[in-house]
């Protein structure tokens, strides 16, 4: 909206011209985000205490969690607001990336927002039923890996419709150009080709997965925001340098016309994390709940496919992914053992991985902090791809 506004008077004020410069955009962009969520967060706060919407703590989990019992919850709606005012003041809106990642964002939390509400307003402790949540979270999942599909391949928001055109008059037979792959980092030339069907059942794997993954990761004050932050704003980097002709030939990534724009959306979502993060830093005073951590995750998993790095996303998340894999293999070996031995076993004293390690004698800051760094080493690992070729 502002830089419309801009460029409309920039040939009578010349100073606004700076507003065409994508890194300013995108340093306001996240200032913008932490000034609206610093100066909302005691309403939204208030709000939410008012509504009841208390948190309720495991009985079975570690003792220290029950003091936090009657916090409240669904505090990811700050986020959603930082990141959506951030995004629409700074952004430029005929992006024709812009739209899909917003609308995914604000699609998987509305979903989290159902959830939460049923859990702590109506007192249902399952909230919504995890059949249901998994098929809206398609439905959203499916819709972007088709137009991703023809907008990721094509280089203008008009070729988007003729590519589309072109594979349903085909008979759903079109091959994508190679920018559409799946890119292997650390080699130059390496890469799969995917084919539309490839690339859709690949991004909404990607969207749908890191989205349920960051809502694993959400168990500890300031776990899941900070990792999020740092794998956003990583992801920004990326899609500058993907947006860029120059830098993307000069670093042998794919160049996609318009990612760039995406730096706006992680610059917002960096400064609304951080502000959030205000909020939820030990002892928190307000929860993330599910409709933030599943918008953050269908964000970070969408910007990853549009700048081609399912894979690097795949390393700089690494704790998203390891307390997804905990819970996948604490379940799986618990339903084996009670089936062959009629008692269920652990591996784990407790899933998701951060609870194992507070049963271990870790307290919840040091969990938090170390799985903070061991995610910024992740993060750094991960950008080095981009030369490490």
């Amino acid at each position: 909206m502002l830089l419309w506004l801009a460029q409309f008077f920039q040939q009578d004020l010349g100073p606004l011209r700076v507003f065409n410069f994508l890194t300013f955009r995108a340093v306001f962009a996240t200032i913008t985000a932490l000034v609206i969520g610093l100066w909302a967060g005691p309403g939204v706060i208030r709000m939410l205490t008012r509504m009841k919407v208390g948190q309720a703590v495991r009985q079975d989990g570690p003792q220290s969690h029950l003091k936090k019992s009657g916090t409240p919850t669904m505090g990811g709606v700050l986020i959603l607001i930082g990141i959506g005012v951030a995004t629409l003041l700074w952004a430029d809106l005929t992006n024709r990336f812009i739209w899909p990642v917003l609308i995914v964002t604000l699609g998987f939390g509305a979903i989290g927002w159902v959830d939460d509400y049923r859990k702590v307003v109506f007192k249902d402790p399952e909230g919504m039923r995890s059949r249901e949540k998994f098929f809206w979270q398609s439905v959203i999942g499916l819709i972007a890996a088709l137009y991703l599909a023809f907008s990721v391949s094509a280089p203008t928001n008009t070729k988007v419709w003729e590519l589309f055109s072109a594979w349903v008059g085909s008979g759903f037979n079109v091959d994508l150009p190679p920018k559409a792959d799946l890119i292997v980092p650390f080699f130059k030339t390496i890469s799969y080709p995917l084919g539309v069907w490839g690339f859709i059942g690949l991004t909404y794997v990607v969207i749908v997965g890191t989205s349920n993954a960051v809502n694993l990761t959400d168990g500890l004050d300031g776990l899941a925001i900070m990792p999020t932050v740092m794998v956003g704003s990583a992801l920004g980097l990326f899609a500058y340098l993907t947006g860029s002709a120059t830098y993307a030939k000069y670093l042998l990534i794919p160049h996609i016309p318009g990612a760039g724009e995406l730096l706006i959306f992680c610059g917002a979502m960096a400064g609304a994390g951080l502000a959030f993060l205000w909020y939820n830093a030990h002892p928190a005073q307000v929860f993330m709940g599910d409709v933030g951590a599943l918008a953050l995750g269908g964000a970070l998993g969408t910007i990853a496919v549009i700048v081609r790095q399912e894979i690097v996303l795949f390393i700089m998340g690494g704790i998203f992914v390891a307390e997804t894999i905990s819970v996948m293999v604490q379940v799986s070996y618990f339903k084996y053992t009670k089936k062959k031995y009629g008692t269920g076993r652990r591996i784990l004293l407790m899933a998701p991985l951060h609870h194992h390690f507070e049963h271990k004698g870790w307290n919840e800051t040091q969990v938090v902090v170390r799985f903070w760094i061991i995610t910024m080493m992740l993060v750094l690992f991960g950008l080095s791809t981009l030369k490490l070729r």
